[in-house]
């Protein structure tokens, strides 16, 4: 098992790559199939790297859903055939935000 940091720093990675990938904005992301793929691997691995952190790293932030993060990353790779890039969307315009703040507040407690 990697360090409980090494998540932390793929899902902040993978936060700031998914900003600079939609920084052109919604009509962009709908219309680029590269764009979409890159935020949806990356949206990806920030999931899976969430799963990985230990429960006592989650319970810092316990107002992070934290199970519904591992949920969508169970979509995103079993139900690829039926992602909503509305709902995509949707992660990286309100929550993403949000995630990013909590991961910095882990880096600051640890």
């Amino acid at each position: 098992m990697k360090d409980n940091r090494v998540y932390l720093i793929h899902i902040r990675d993978c936060i700031q790559r998914i900003k600079i990938y939609t920084v052109e904005g919604k009509t962009t992301f709908f219309a680029d199939l590269r764009t979409q793929d890159a935020v949806i691997r990356n949206l990806q691995t920030l999931c899976e790297s969430t799963q990985r952190l230990s429960d006592a790293w989650k319970a810092i932030r316990p107002e992070i859903d934290w199970r519904t993060i591992g949920d969508f990353r169970n979509v995103l790779a079993h139900q690829y055939l039926d992602i909503d890039l509305d709902i995509v969307w949707n992660v990286v315009v309100n929550y993403l935000p949000g995630l990013k703040q909590a991961i910095e507040a882990i880096f600051q407690q640890v």
